[in-house]
């Protein structure tokens, strides 16, 4: 029983070393492309754009909301309860009008983020496709979401992606 298994075994390498042969591996990182991509500065110059403009309205709401609440602390003991109460009802209107606009704010910096990553990954998957076809790869990894623990940076097939990538992206 041993020899048998130690047949199957030996002929399991054998054959593993012939396919391995005839194997050509290469890995990609994804986040690396993306983010030195031409078309992946430009989204986030884009993204940091629309980011700058969110922060000037959340700091000018910001100032808003401060100052209703030192006037309502410094006010509080001079008015009347019912206009005590109304400033109080003012002040939370608009403290949640403030919140609504951050989260909705940040959703739509996430969607637009989304968005361009979807676009540069579509683009990116037919290039990296294309490359292995022309280059005789039978597999080319994702560098970050294959799990990979260690491989030869001459594997390493980001860079030459990156330039079919900018190219394909400056013929548009």
């Amino acid at each position: 029983m041993k020899r048998l298994v130690m047949m199957v075994l030996m002929l399991a390498l054998m054959s593993g070393s012939v396919w391995a042969a005839d194997t050509k591996i290469g890995y990609l990182d994804m986040q690396r492309a993306l983010n030195t991509s031409e078309t992946g500065k430009a989204a986030k110059a884009q993204l940091q754009e629309k980011l700058k403009k969110y922060q000037e309205q959340i700091n000018s709401k910001q100032e808003e909301l401060q100052k209703l609440k030192n006037d309502l602390e410094k006010q509080g003991l001079a008015l009347t309860e019912a206009s005590r109460a109304a400033k109080e009802k003012d002040y939370q209107q608009k403290l949640k009008d403030f919140q609504r606009f951050t989260k909705d704010a940040e959703e739509d910096l996430q969607a637009r983020d989304g968005e361009f990553t979807k676009k540069i990954l579509e683009v990116l998957e037919k290039i990296v496709q294309e490359y292995g076809k022309k280059n005789g790869y039978s597999v080319i990894f994702d560098a970050r979401s294959a799990g990979m623990l260690y491989a030869d940076t001459s594997v390493d097939l980001t860079d030459e992606i990156l330039k079919a990538l900018n190219a394909a992206q400056s013929k548009k």
